[in-house]
């Protein structure tokens, strides 16, 4: 749990660090970044259940993702020259162990089966939004081009619901955050669209 909880802080926090650099941010707003995008999500979910202090402040562990994401960035190990497409790849990783790590953490706590759901899709999208939003960008969330709230959905689902039948395991879990980030991956790469809020395109006054 801790492991795949720390991927998906990393996987953000790239993607948060990518996005620094695309904007031409200093390396202590990339470190800001990561760390909005990484912790934002868990924090949010763990205030919501309203367990004590948030995981993120608990443990001093999870500030070194974000802080080997910044490095990794500003050294260049992923690719920063196709910034998007990298960051996009991130960003799908993040959402996809985040919906599984966060209903799995909802779950534990004592919520129904439904609320940890709700609660892991909003720590898997929670952190997303907050980078898009600081930096000035329309979140992923709410951009039409490609899925990005459904695949987590359905993750958190799952996840869910193979805990209340005994079923989830690392294996299954692993396949369920798998499942997740190879829809997203692919409703990119196919460019697939979710409908428009009008029905029938951009709407006129």
């Amino acid at each position: 749990m801790l492991l795949l909880d720390l991927l998906g802080v990393f996987f953000f926090a790239v993607s948060g660090s990518l996005l620094a650099a695309r904007r031409d941010f200093d390396v202590v707003g990339s470190v800001m970044l990561a760390s909005l995008v990484g912790l934002g999500g868990g924090v949010i979910r763990d205030v919501v259940i309203d367990q004590g202090v948030p995981k993120a402040f608990q443990s001093p562990i999870y500030l070194v993702p974000p802080v080997l994401a910044v490095l990794a960035v500003y050294f260049h190990l992923f690719g920063v020259r196709r910034l998007r497409r990298t960051l996009m790849i991130f960003d799908a990783g993040g959402l996809a162990l985040f919906c599984v790590t966060g209903t799995l953490t909802a779950l534990e706590s004592g919520m129904g089966a439904v609320t940890s759901a709700l609660l892991g899709l909003t720590t898997a999208v929670g952190g997303g939004i907050l980078r898009d939003v600081v930096s000035n960008e329309i979140p992923q969330v709410f951009n039409p081009r490609g899925v990005y709230a459904i695949p987590a959905m359905v993750g958190a689902a799952l996840t869910s619901g193979l805990w209340v039948i005994g079923w989830l395991n690392p294996v299954t879990g692993t396949a369920v955050a798998a499942v997740v980030f190879g829809t997203r991956v692919l409703s990119l790469r196919l460019g697939l669209r979710v409908p428009l809020a009008s029905g029938i395109g951009r709407s006129r006054p």
